[in-house]
């Protein structure tokens, strides 16, 4: 009687190997061939000597599924007959499932020894496989020959495919077959089929999957493993150059680096709904920008609506004209409040200068925000300087089109670290996939993954290392950066080239090197009035300021004899918010008014005494207190132009109304001059009458019986210490200011004749500076400030060829004094030479100065870029501000908005290197910042294949799973371990270095690549044992994070968000409409986004007031007609899937 193997009480496995063991050969018929699953039968073949005659053979059937043999069983018409081409397409298709195998699931070393050995085992002879072809085979046979007389066959017969679970789990039936007759009979069986035609030879097939596979003998070099990370990592990138198409009139006009990044935006536009492009100064972003608007309006047929700083809106109506964007509307970012609320749809919003957008509160902001995301707009962000002080500046533009409940797919890792996320959902109300929980982290490497999927960003150094070409020194041939001579004359570059970039028509366009030469002025003299505001009274009468305007909250009567109203009450809640921070600001301003020059710092002395003598007034008169802002948007450094704190528009004050096209309040100079308190007092009072008429709007008001006496009485004091220093200092005379004598020598004798800009941060010392210079007959000198109504027009008279302007001679400026703000977005490169007249107290807006004119399309070879510095050299301006920090400490007053650069001795090194003209200290450098990881990983790749053509199709034919291990030495960054690149089952990728001991260590993209970077001769060194053991705890790590993408529904103002909220309360209200259709089509709205289609149609039938039945009507028409949703394929079950892995291993 046969044996029935049921694998509960009697198990095929055992009797299955130990038989093979006996016999000399065997042939085995299944329907499935799982290249793991061999390890069950792999050493028990193994003796077999090879050949026709012993030999295991293994013929497999073509597996389709059910459904695939239903519809070939009822289709019309004859059966599909087998040719050759049918047969080789069908081999093809078996082989590819052999590779989809080797890329399932986590490597194990047993797996990794098991396929090693069937290769070998092919290759020897002992293993032959075949694939029957003529038809479905589902018959599984095990017939083994064992060496023996009396049995020369043993078949098992049934149903156990050649896998793990077929041979070992319950589920399977199967019979042993030992009758002599019947054995024939299966192997006259088998040998027909074995030598059909349509049975064909797939072991060639099967080596060669195994030998192209993670499983290979033969190590991969990890140069390959790290251009694999690099080419996945830029995939964004390499999409984005495929998927999207300049207009034909714009490709030549881009450059290659500004062409690659208007498609990474692109691409980053497309699939997450807004992209910011935060390349450094003087690449060009408006272009890119503006060639951005224009490929979507021809491609998608979009309209755009530009939102740019008022002082740019001239310079963008002129970019909308030169390039062709037809369908467009430039509006001032001033105007948004008066126009926003009642505009129509632009489905594309570009916001110039974004990081101008830092405050969520503001009512500005607020108004923008609302557009956008009522209209489902995507949205365009260009800044320099995304990032100041904190990564709420970053979060809060993104926010400006991400929603709360937006999963992003990505979580904020290293702060998951620090606490579990049962831990993070307990203390914080936020998904730990949204922009909110981000906002949560103080991490640097968790804003760098969140950026990673929003900002295009590349800096001057980037774009001249991996775009630029190089001039050969000796005969100016062109060469490219990979290049290892000079074709012409066989030089080898040594660095020395000079790098430019080549317009279309041929020109060059290099990147001049940046001088900094210093200018010194005499503080010594006690007949300088500059000198005399440099002495120890001044700092100490500034420290004893007590400032009771920035600190109300302090002052507020807690029994005043009439109870405030509940609007007053919440004015008064919010007048402490800033207090000490805003108190450290004004006196480190003051400071900084005082390294720009001696009439900047007197004016804002005169001023702040008048304003102390403005509230003294009403509080004696016994009139309402003007309130300007007293919140933290006066601690932004961008605002240090005009000294008008008492202007709400320009903090853009949420709570205050204002005409920002209207002039500021007349305030200033309405005392020049004026030094003695009863002066003042008069001043104050004129002054006073007009905030209360003209400009009542701009304050808000509160009742003086609301504060206490002290308050008057400590605003006195600070006027009468301020009006003291007025008077020490006396009216100031330009004549004996040896600083500006230093500024009219070097204009008129040093640089007679060349164009000249000249910075200060304050308008102020602008204003000083134009005034004297007119005094001393400079011609052809122009201010622009913050209050400058058209900037871009003397951009366009300064820099008449840069930016394709006619100008008449006479017209043309020579000297341009500007404050910072007209470092936003202008060209300047006619001129070369930068004029620092006063220093920031932070490097990194010396280097930006330096690219107003450093830019594309500078002629000259060397920017010279002055600075100011005492004559007795920078340790006095050193020991000024560390004085400023230590009177301010003794407080615990905040600084303001350089305050991290006084944190260390960096600040004063970087000084002392300007002081001594160091070569490459306005280069940037890390003060540029980082470049998105989408180009760099591109820049790496694109490199690599420039110089190693074949290297493209040797990774990216590449499969999944495949490793590398490379030294790792012990000063290395980081420990041993393993770098592994997992993507999820719904296309997100996610990086893990994990120690030796399954710790991780990192999941930051970019340390990850910086940590796999390694040469083309980098040698593979022997796997770590637990080098597959780490992988699979990574993937375990990365599925237990459940990154996912599906089930979100954007922005509670988006139309998607909005249907599912109206026919899911639809239907709660009315469950007889809940039919199978309506739910089949409500749960699709919630798992996968709208087409642009869906989106527009419901956009516009939501505003019209569509009913909730018609609506749902709606929705089901269009998913019927497969128009509502982009559906993603794939199995929701399916596994994440290991790219490739890295070991790191100490040598």
């Amino acid at each position: 009687m046969p044996r029935i193997f049921d694998n509960i009480e009697e198990r095929l496995l055992p009797a299955l190997q130990h038989t093979l063991t006996e016999s000399e050969r065997a042939d085995l018929c299944v329907g499935y061939f799982n290249l793991r699953g061999w390890s069950e039968l792999c050493d028990h073949v193994d003796h077999f000597s090879g050949g026709d005659d012993a030999a295991c053979r293994i013929l497999v059937g073509m597996h389709r599924s059910e459904s695939e043999e239903l519809r070939r069983a009822l289709r019309f018409g004859d059966a599909e007959r087998l040719d050759n081409g049918v047969a080789i397409r069908l081999k093809k298709e078996l082989a590819q499932e052999f590779r989809d195998q080797l890329v399932w699931g986590a490597p194990s070393n047993e797996d990794e020894r098991v396929l090693q050995r069937l290769a070998a085992q092919i290759r020897e002879g002992r293993v032959r496989v075949k694939l029957f072809l003529r038809h479905t085979l589902h018959a599984k046979l095990y017939l083994c020959f064992p060496n023996t007389f009396n049995q020369p066959a043993i078949g098992f017969l049934g149903s156990s495919n050649l896998t793990f679970s077929g041979l070992s789990h319950q589920g399977e039936l199967n019979v042993d077959v030992k009758d002599d007759d019947a054995c024939r009979k299966l192997a006259a069986w088998f040998k027909d089929r074995w030598d059909d035609r349509w049975c064909v030879d797939v072991s060639d097939d099967l080596v060669e999957a195994i030998e192209e596979s993670w499983a290979r003998t033969e190590a991969i070099p990890p140069y390959h493993i790290y251009l694999k990370i690099a080419r996945h990592l830029a995939d964004d990138a390499v999409k984005g150059l495929t998927e999207f198409n300049l207009p034909k009139d714009l490709k030549g006009v881009l450059f290659d680096y500004q062409e690659a990044a208007v498609k990474l935006a692109a691409r980053h536009l497309h699939e997450r709904g807004g992209v910011v492009i935060g390349d450094v100064v003087g690449l060009g972003k408006t272009l890119m920008a503006t060639a951005l608007a224009r490929m979507l309006e021809e491609d998608l047929d979009y309209e755009t609506l530009i939102l740019a700083p008022k002082n740019l809106v001239g310079m963008w109506e002129d970019y909308v004209h030169t390039y062709g964007l037809r369908r467009c509307k430039v509006l001032s970012v001033t105007r948004v409040q008066h126009e926003l609320p009642d505009l129509r749809r632009y489905r594309l919003v570009l916001i110039d200068e974004s990081h101008n957008l830092r405050n969520r509160e503001g009512k500005r902001y607020r108004v923008i925000r609302d557009y956008v995301q009522r209209n489902d707009a995507k949205c365009i962000l260009l800044t320099a300087t995304p990032y100041n002080k904190t990564y709420y500046d970053l979060s809060n533009q993104l926010r400006l089109f991400l929603d709360d409940q937006v999963d992003l797919g990505i979580r904020p890792e290293a702060l998951l670290r620090e606490i579990d996320e049962v831990e993070f959902s307990r203390k914080y109300e936020a998904s730990p996939r949204s922009i909110a929980a981000f906002e949560k982290s103080t991490h640097p490497d968790d804003w760098r993954e969140l950026m990673r999927l929003f900002l295009v960003r590349r800096t001057r150094s980037f774009v001249k290392e991996h775009y630029a070409l190089a001039e050969c020194t000796a005969c100016e041939t062109a060469l490219p950066a990979e290049a290892a001579e000079c074709p012409a004359c066989g030089r080898t570059p040594d660095g020395t080239e000079r790098r430019y970039l080549r317009f279309p028509d041929g020109t060059r366009s290099y990147f001049p090197v940046r001088i900094p030469r210093t200018v010194t002025f005499s503080t010594g003299d006690p007949e300088d009035p500059y000198a005399r505001l440099y002495a120890d009274h001044v700092v100490e009468t500034i420290k004893g300021l007590k400032l009771p305007r920035y600190g109300l909250g302090t002052y507020v009567h807690p029994n005043p004899k009439e109870a405030p109203t509940p609007a007053e009450q919440q004015q008064l809640e919010d007048l402490g918010r800033a207090g000490r921070r805003l108190m450290g600001f004004c006196k480190t301003n003051l400071f900084k008014r005082l390294e720009s020059s001696g009439e900047a710092f007197l004016r804002s002395v005169e001023r702040h005494a008048l304003r102390n003598l403005v509230f003294v007034h009403a509080l004696e008169s016994g009139q309402p207190i003007p309130i300007g802002p007293q919140d933290a948007a006066m601690l932004d450094p961008d605002l240090e132009d005009e000294d008008r704190e008492l202007d709400p528009s320009l903090f853009d004050d949420p709570d205050v109304e204002a005409d920002a096209e209207d002039d500021s309040p007349p305030d200033e100079g309405a005392a020049d001059g004026l030094h003695s308190e009863v002066s003042l007092r008069e001043a104050a009072a004129r002054v006073y009458t007009l905030y209360q008429t003209q400009y009542a709007r701009r304050f808000r008001w509160l009742r003086p019986g609301l504060f206490r006496r002290g308050l008057k009485k400590h605003l006195l004091e600070d006027a009468q210490s301020l009006i003291g220093l007025l008077d020490a200092a006396g009216n100031w005379r330009a004549d004996r200011d040896t600083k500006l004598t230093a500024l009219l020598r070097l204009l008129t004798e040093t640089h007679p004749d060349d164009k000249v800009l000249v910075f200060s941060q304050f308008a102020d010392t602008v204003r000083y500076l134009g005034r004297a210079l007119k005094a001393a007959d400079v011609e052809r000198v122009a201010m622009a400030t913050g209050t400058t109504d058209d900037p871009t027009a003397l951009a366009h008279r300064f820099s008449p060829r840069s930016n394709g302007k006619e100008v008449a001679p006479d017209r043309e400026l020579r000297v341009l004094l500007a404050t910072d703000v007209l470092s936003e977005g202008q060209n300047l490169q006619d001129a070369h030479i930068v004029v620092n007249f006063d220093l920031p107290w932070a490097l990194i807006r010396l280097v930006q100065r330096a690219g107003r004119v450093d830019r594309i399309g500078q002629k000259a070879s060397g920017i010279l870029c002055y600075s100011f510095l005492p004559a007795e050299g920078v340790e006095k301006i050193i020991k000024l501000r560390q004085r400023v920090r230590e009177r301010l400490d003794e407080n615990a007053e905040v600084v303001g908005s350089d305050e991290r650069f006084f944190e260390d001795g960096e600040a004063h090194d970087d000084l002392r290197d300007l002081y001594a003209g160091k070569p490459g200290i306005l280069d940037g450098g890390d003060a540029e910042g980082e470049v998105d990881l989408a180009s760099q990983a591109y820049s790496i790749w694109q490199n690599a294949i420039k110089q190693t053509p074949s290297l493209k199709k040797t990774i990216e034919e590449m499969p999944g799973v495949v490793y590398s291990t490379k030294a790792h030495a012990a000063t290395d960054v980081g420990p041993e371990g393993v770098l592994a690149y997992i993507r999820t089952a719904q296309g997100t990728d996610a990086l893990a270095w994990l120690d030796r001991d399954g710790r991780s260590v990192t999941e930051s993209p970019l340390a990850i690549l910086k940590a796999a970077e390694c040469d083309p001769d980098t040698p593979a060194l022997e796997r770590l044992p637990e080098h597959h053991d780490l992988v699979a705890k990574s993937v375990q790590l990365v599925h237990r994070e459940g990154r996912r993408l599906g089930g979100q529904l954007g922005s509670r103002r988006g139309a998607r968000f909005r249907t599912y909220e109206r026919l899911r309360g639809h239907i709660e209200a009315h469950p007889l409409f809940a039919t199978d259709a309506v739910t089949r089509t409500l749960q699709a709205l919630y798992t996968y986004p709208l087409t642009e289609s869906a989106t527009d149609t419901l956009n516009r039938q939501l505003r019209a007031g569509l009913e909730d039945d018609a609506l749902s009507d709606l929705i089901v028409a269009l998913h019927d007609d497969e128009r509502l949703v982009v559906a993603h394929d794939g199995d929701p079950d399916a596994e994440p899937q290991i790219i490739c892995s890295l070991g790191l291993a100490h040598a």
